[in-house]
């Protein structure tokens, strides 16, 4: 019998580049397996799982809205509309599993496969899970998670602990640094500060960057600085003219990035640690504050409190982030102890390990 599932979820690069490498495992050791997308229309999952080869389908359906009230009046008729929707999907594809991997469409798909006794496996990312997720790992075979300490959440005995896939060209990355400093036209004899605020950008390190960008001058540093799509056109005009600053909104090769960076900045949501885990970068994480639960300042603390990285917080950035990373920068030692701690995370294979235990409880 041919399995198969369904793979719901999505809204971030966080939820959706985990989603595919483990349709990619299963298909990987299962051929035959037929696999099916469902996201939330409208979000970037539409478009990035149609590149990467497999099929989805759209729900009408959004989130609570947590910081206007009133936009969440329409929200049980999208509710309801998006569970007659994933009525139709089933009948058509007749899931054997359902894999939920967090975001507005996971609830309403893993939800109905309870229902009818079918198969569900959840993927959390983050250390701390998010409601909806905690709600559905009552009735689910198996909870992949990426961190340990996840007992709190969900029945211990569901947990299997994986950690995050990470996508192939990180986790098979063999580009140089000389290589990768070249591709980004800097110097391969300066140290290198790398800036990932994610792909809408981060305000509060794009602000402390752009008010002491002369610091890393003065220091004899360089900076590669993905400014993110919002507002990136004031922070390229700041960064433009000097030979020591790369700057753009959008990083398309991030395997050159990670290899050029000596250090990082970055927000902590989970598919960046997954990755700076696997390429054992010293990082000063900056939090997103207003991420659900909190869940980023979780994710960030669970390796500081291991001395695996370093943490500023977010209305703190914009005073002591620049002088944090040059400090960081000028330390051999503690940039030594941060990769030789983060190193220890890392996990390359986990969507095989995924992909096994799936196929393992289906079959």
């Amino acid at each position: 019998m041919t399995n198969r599932i369904i793979i719901a979820g999505g809204g971030t690069g966080g939820h959706i580049f985990p989603a595919i490498a483990i349709a990619n495992a299963i298909k990987k050791l299962q051929p035959q397996t037929e696999i099916l997308f469902v996201g939330a229309k409208g979000k970037m999952e539409m478009e990035k799982v149609p590149q990467a080869g497999y099929k989805i389908e759209g729900l009408d359906i959004a989130g609570f809205n947590r910081s206007s009230l009133i936009k969440n009046v329409g929200l049980p008729v999208k509710l309801l509309k998006s569970f007659i929707q994933v009525r139709k999907i089933f009948k058509q594809f007749d899931p054997t599993a359902v894999i939920g991997v967090g975001g507005y469409s996971t609830y309403p798909v893993l939800k109905l496969a309870q229902t009818k006794g079918i198969a569900t496996f959840i993927h959390e990312s983050n250390s701390f899970a998010g409601k909806s997720n905690m709600l559905l790992g009552k009735k689910a075979n198996k909870i992949f998670v990426a961190s340990d300490g996840m007992e709190k959440f969900f029945p211990k005995d569901k947990i299997v602990i994986t950690g995050n896939p990470v996508r192939t060209n990180i986790s098979n990355n063999n580009v140089t640094r000389e290589e990768a400093i070249k591709f980004f036209g800097l110097d391969v004899n300066k140290k290198t500060i790398l800036s990932i605020g994610g792909s809408l950008g981060a305000r509060s390190i794009n602000e402390g960057l752009a008010i002491h960008l002369d610091e890393f001058e003065k220091n004899n540093f360089q900076l590669i600085w993905q400014t993110g799509k919002t507002t990136a056109a004031q922070y390229k005009a700041v960064g433009e003219n000097k030979s020591n600053v790369w700057v753009n909104d959008f990083i398309t090769q991030m395997d050159y990035a990670y290899a050029a960076g000596d250090v990082v900045i970055s927000r902590s949501g989970a598919m960046s640690i997954a990755e700076l885990c696997v390429m054992k970068k010293p990082v000063v994480f900056v939090p997103f504050p207003f991420a659900a639960e909190d869940h980023q300042t979780a994710n960030a603390m669970n390796l500081v409190n291991k001395h695996a990285a370093l943490i500023i917080k977010d209305n703190e950035a914009k005073d002591k982030l620049v002088s944090t990373v040059i400090h960081l920068a000028k330390d051999e030692q503690q940039q030594k102890e941060l990769k030789a701690n983060i190193s220890k995370l890392a996990i390359t294979n986990a969507d095989e390990i995924i992909a096994n235990e799936i196929l393992n409880t289906i079959k």
